[in-house]
């Protein structure tokens, strides 16, 4: 076959080869960390002190024309590059030819110092391993996905006797039924709220179900038919979870006609009792659907994608169809090369996009990626039926792309938007704080407690695309030294754990690197620029003085920001080391991006603080006792009614509760009786 070169971000290739920028993912392991059950080779013994194309040059005459995946590494040991070829030995050569390379792909080659390498049967399997590595490694050149988290389902359970509804995310191991993706846990949380109102599903844990003597609130406002207690017959319930699973699974029109009939017979004999509740039931179908907007129906089961890419950003939309219904939306800005077209970007996009994720039967695009038949075998090969990827040229296929395709861009456009915004607040931020550079990672760092109790700490971050909520931590305080109350104790526990382990984990930052590098290059950030505490020079001392115990304050920039004169915002006063404190004018952009930082801060941490406060709340005293699991707890609760009353209850008593011995019985016993004599 001849092939003619052409040019991909830089590189020359044969037209019959491809590679792939592929997406990342913001969590895995560190990268150069070897692949369970790969057997990479290195390519052989190469002399020592080659590097870049020279090193590159001497490893390509030991690879075989088969297809395979390499991986790039730095001097470190850091993984630079995962891509996949057809033949392995056609496409690193392509590095090797030191002409016609972009400034960034020319980087990543002069980086070169190591080589490995991993040969498969085919094509596709190389595609799919690619995917796999880009997601675990986190390779810098390779296009980065920044929002990587997996789409939520419903899941209709199908191992009790009356089966609940519920949100799931993760491995789909439980039995039942399971629909989706939806595209946020917000659109999941919508919709199961309208099907209890209207099939009257229990959303209730399996424990609580078992343990119920009587009907909830929920069967009193109507969400839930209450068949815990037998206020419904389970046959007459198992009629309502088919319903909703054909609800669920497209057959809207047919569930709907079917209620409506319902109502209109129980009207026609006078009870207008349960005619009501059908109306109602009706209302609340008619409320799912009005929110999921566009529901082609000539589309039962697909994923749309559109792309917007300009100005070297792309923003790239995706449209969930499942069951004929419009399950949702979601925009991603993969970070990726400026010279890379949009249609580079979604080919890459889309492997890294279903490398852990289900696949649907039909894939429509907004323009043709250069990979297209690849892809649909990968996914066909993955998914374990086949998968169509098309891009429609008319009809309400091109309509529904068309549409997907102006979400894009005004996505994009906002994007683009907050960013120019961001960066000028960063470089306000930067010139009134009088910091060397423009911060890259701002940590803001606030407590929360109740007299002392209950007390946590928590850390927002900040970058230069607004909010890293994957980045945020909270920490539990632990020690016991510290007088309840105490913020300073607090911020010098939260202090000391923080950094003690980013310098553990990460090491010392190298500044000087990261000044002479285009940001653009670099990812994100393990250290900060700078740390924001909420506090005034009470709080800066006990900072600076961790700060100083671990050698960093020249690594830090620490700015403590106090609530001014009767703790109105505007007053604030910001306390740095080696310059008096001061206050920045009303209306001052950087403050009221301060406030900002501040304020997600302090939300953080009260959340924290509450969902800690609620779980020591309903935690139950029968957990503390060794040797008594969910079986016995839940046999002492159903004979004695609540946890005080196992407490009072004596020895003969608690013998008596089918599946408590004797042995049992006097742990329970002694652990509310300390000075019991038995």
């Amino acid at each position: 076959m001849n092939s003619r070169k052409v040019e991909d971000g830089g590189i020359l290739y044969d037209e019959n080869e491809t590679d792939d920028e592929d997406e990342l993912a913001p969590e895995g392991p560190a990268a150069g960390t070897a692949t369970p059950g790969i057997d990479w080779n290195e390519g052989g013994d190469v002399p020592e002190g080659l590097s870049g194309a020279a090193l590159i040059q001497e490893l390509v005459k030991r690879l075989p024309n088969s297809p395979g995946v390499y991986r790039m590494f730095n001097a470190d040991g850091d993984v630079l590059y995962v891509g996949k070829a057809r033949s392995l030995r056609k496409r690193v050569t392509n590095y090797a030819q030191g002409r016609g390379h972009s400034n960034r792909i020319a980087q990543m080659i002069r980086l070169t110092a190591n080589m490995e390498f991993v040969t498969t049967r085919t094509e596709t399997e190389a595609l799919l391993l690619e995917a796999n590595l880009i997601k675990r490694l986190r390779p810098r050149f390779n296009v980065l996905l920044r929002d990587d988290k997996s789409f939520p389902y419903i899941l209709v359970t199908g191992d009790s006797r009356a089966p609940a509804i519920f949100k799931h995310r993760g491995a789909r191991s439980r039995k039942g039924d399971y629909f989706g993706p939806f595209a946020s846990a917000g659109a999941v949380g919508r919709t199961i709220n309208s099907l209890q109102r209207a099939f009257l599903l229990r959303t209730c844990t399996d424990s609580v179900f078992e343990t119920r003597t009587r009907p909830c609130l929920l069967y009193q406002i109507k969400r839930c038919s209450a068949p815990c207690t037998y206020e419904i017959s389970d046959a007459d319930y198992a009629e309502l979870v088919q319903e909703a699973k054909d609800f669920l699974s497209g057959k809207s029109q047919k569930v709907k006609a079917e209620m409506a009939a319902a109502m209109n017979a129980a009207a026609e004999e006078l009870d207008f009792e349960r005619a009501a509740v059908y109306r109602d039931r009706l209302a609340a179908l008619s409320h799912v659907q009005s929110h999921q907007g566009i529901n082609p129906s000539g589309v039962e089961e697909a994923d749309v994608f559109a792309i917007h890419h300009e100005g070297g950003v792309s923003c790239i939309q995706v449209f969930f169809f499942r069951t004929g219904q419009n399950w949702g939306n979601r925009a991603y800005f993969p970070k990726a090369d400026p010279q890379l077209s949009g249609s580079e970007v979604l080919n890459a996009f889309l492997a890294q996009f279903y490398d852990d994720k289900p696949c649907p039967r039909q894939i429509l695009l907004s323009e043709t990626v250069e990979e297209i038949d690849l892809l649909s075998r990968a996914l066909t090969e993955r998914s374990g039926h086949r998968v169509s990827i098309q891009v429609p040229q008319r009809g309400e296929k091109k309509d529904l792309v068309d549409h997907v395709a102006a979400n894009a861009r005004e996505a994009h456009g906002r994007k683009l938007a907050e960013t120019a915004s961001q960066s000028r607040l960063l470089e306000g931020f930067a010139a009134t704080f009088k910091l060397p550079a423009v911060p890259r990672r701002i940590e803001i760092y606030d407590n929360s407690h109740i007299m002392g109790t209950n007390a946590v700490g928590g850390m927002v971050v900040a970058g230069p695309d607004g909010f890293v909520k994957g980045q945020y931590r909270k920490f539990n305080i632990r020690s016991t030294e510290i007088t309840p109350g105490d913020d300073f104790g607090m911020m010098k526990e939260v202090m000391t754990r923080r950094f003690s382990r980013l310098i553990k984990e990460e090491g010392l930052p190298d500044r000087g690197a990261e000044a002479g590098a285009d940001a653009a290059d670099l990812p994100f950030p393990a250290w900060p620029d700078v740390i924001l505490i909420d506090g005034g020079q009470g709080q800066m001392t006990a900072v600076r003085a961790i700060l100083e115990e671990l050698g960093i304050t020249d690594q830090v920039v620490a700015i403590g920001v106090a609530k001014g004169a009767d703790r109105e915002a505007g007053r604030e006063r910001f306390f740095m080391k080696g310059v008096p404190d001061f206050s920045l004018p009303p209306r001052d952009p950087v403050l009221y991006f301060v406030q900002r930082l501040r304020d997600e801060a302090h939300r953080f941490a009260i959340g924290s603080h509450r969902a800690r406060r609620k779980k020591e709340l309903v935690k139950n005293p029968l957990d503390e006792i060794a040797g008594i699991g969910p079986t016995r707890k839940r046999a002492l609760l159903q004979h004695f009614g609540t946890a005080k009353a196992v407490s009072r209850a004596a020895m003969s008593d608690l013998m008596a509760v089918e599946g408590i011995s004797e042995s049992v019985a006097r742990l329970v016993y002694n652990h509310f009786h300390e000075d019991a004599a038995l």
